[in-house]
């Protein structure tokens, strides 16, 4: 196996300024998202079977101790290790039977035995569980031959975590996993972030709904708004606006400005490069608008802009259907998860291994679509990249499980490289 010496600079070798000019690096981007988008502030509670999702506002404490008492952690005897003098085996009085849920109001003496169940409550005498299948009943008694530890088969008051502890913390995204932890502690109702509220507003004339519109003279598919619908379709999202603006500064500033009054994210996609009819830029800045960043050394997508209008987070993802999912998924995502308060808000990139021998041209930081196709001997990913394309082609995405970071500075990337690995969501 080769193994490709990783010589780049932060962000992949992407702020190469022999290479990049005015551009940022994919890592400088992600620190100004960072730096210059910040959480919703507003909450709401909601019972927990409704909070699938979400993301927590408000730390979860435990009502009481988990357990809330000592009780048997399987069938069988509930015995004390005093009644254990001398040598075995012993044969022990079975005077009582508590199954869970019961209120223990057995009287037992301390050398008795008590038949017990799974989740039933000790008595102060008993200290330990003997499982059944060690136990030889004989008739109203048990024989026993081995001494049991202390402790044995109990699960005590307290094990888990005691009253007031903290079970969940701000920012967790709620899934069923963590619901079953609120319901444990007690807590039927949890504080969450609401909504993001986001607005999309697709900029280009030339593009027609499938399935809607009949294609005209110079007309393609809007591959974008279907697209970015069902990235946004997620139980912390409130998509309350998808328009089309006419490819002008006046009606793309109109839409703008409507946006930010009711949105906390406003996504635009197509007009932010720097041609004749990209009209983003003096849109937004027509709009009252701010930019953060405009322009990251990454391919495709070099164009994605972040900026503010009014109180909104505004986020211009390139035209091109491709471009717009990768800056969406490497970008969008991180500004989206911000807004929405999730504790972790960056996708988590790993390493994998390339499959085959790769040829690029070197300049910027490219991103391509990946597959995982195997495992190699020590059990890591080994991937398959298409080609790069033109970024308008988006076919070959849908099988892609994965987008990777081919490093800018090198034209040449052999099969096993260690390359950076972005796994795409289910969405």
């Amino acid at each position: 196996m080769t193994y490709f010496p990783r010589q780049m600079s932060a962000g992949c070798g992407c702020d190469d300024p022999a290479m990049t000019s005015k551009l940022i690096s994919i890592d400088e981007a992600s620190q100004r998202i960072s730096r210059s988008v910040l959480p919703i502030s507003c909450t709401e509670t909601l019972p927990i079977h409704d909070a699938l999702a979400r993301v927590l506002a408000k730390t979860i404490c435990a009502k009481n101790d988990m357990p809330r008492f000592d009780h048997a952690a399987m069938d069988g005897y509930a015995v004390g290790r005093a009644a254990f003098s001398g040598d075995g085996p012993w044969l022990l009085p079975v005077s009582g039977r508590i199954a869970a849920g019961a209120y223990p109001n057995t009287q037992s003496a301390p050398s008795d035995a008590c038949r017990i169940f799974t989740g039933a409550p000790l008595l102060k005498q008993f200290d330990c569980v003997v499982m059944q299948e060690k136990a030889e009943v004989l008739g109203n008694m048990i024989r026993l031959s081995a001494r049991p530890e202390p402790g044995e088969n109990v699960r005590g008051k307290g094990e888990e975590y005691q009253s007031g502890a903290e079970i969940l913390s701000v920012g967790t995204v709620m899934t069923p996993r963590s619901i079953a932890a609120c319901a444990a502690a007690g807590q039927g109702n949890v504080r969450v972030q609401t909504r993001v509220r986001v607005a999309l507003i697709a900029t280009v004339s030339e593009v027609a709904t499938p399935g809607v519109e009949e294609l005209d003279v110079g007309q393609i598919w809007d591959v974008n708004t279907p697209m970015m619908q069902s990235l946004l379709s997620r139980p912390d999202v409130n998509l309350h606006d998808s328009v089309r603006a006419q490819d002008n500064v006046a009606d793309i500033c109109c839409a703008m400005q409507s946006a930010a009054a009711r949105a906390d994210l406003i996504v635009t996609t197509g007009g932010v490069s720097v041609g004749d009819e990209d009209h983003l830029h003096a849109a937004a800045q027509a709009a009252g608008g701010d930019v953060v960043f405009a322009g990251v050394a990454i391919k495709p997508g070099k164009p994605i802009t972040l900026g503010r209008i009014g109180n909104a987070t505004w986020l211009g993802l390139p035209g091109n259907p491709r471009s717009a999912f990768v800056t969406w998924s490497i970008f969008g995502d991180v500004v989206l998860n911000t807004l929405a308060g999730r504790r972790e808000a960056h996708p988590k990139r790993r390493h994998v291994l390339l499959g085959h021998d790769l040829s690029r041209k070197a300049g910027r930081c490219e991103i391509r679509a990946a597959r995982i196709v195997g495992v190699d001997g020590y059990g890591r990913d080994v991937i398959e990249c298409k080609s790069g394309g033109n970024s308008g082609q988006v076919s070959h995405f849908a099988e892609a499980e994965g987008l990777a970071f081919l490093p800018s500075e090198v034209d040449q990337v052999p099969a096993g490289s260690l390359i950076e690995f972005l796994p795409l969501c289910a969405n």
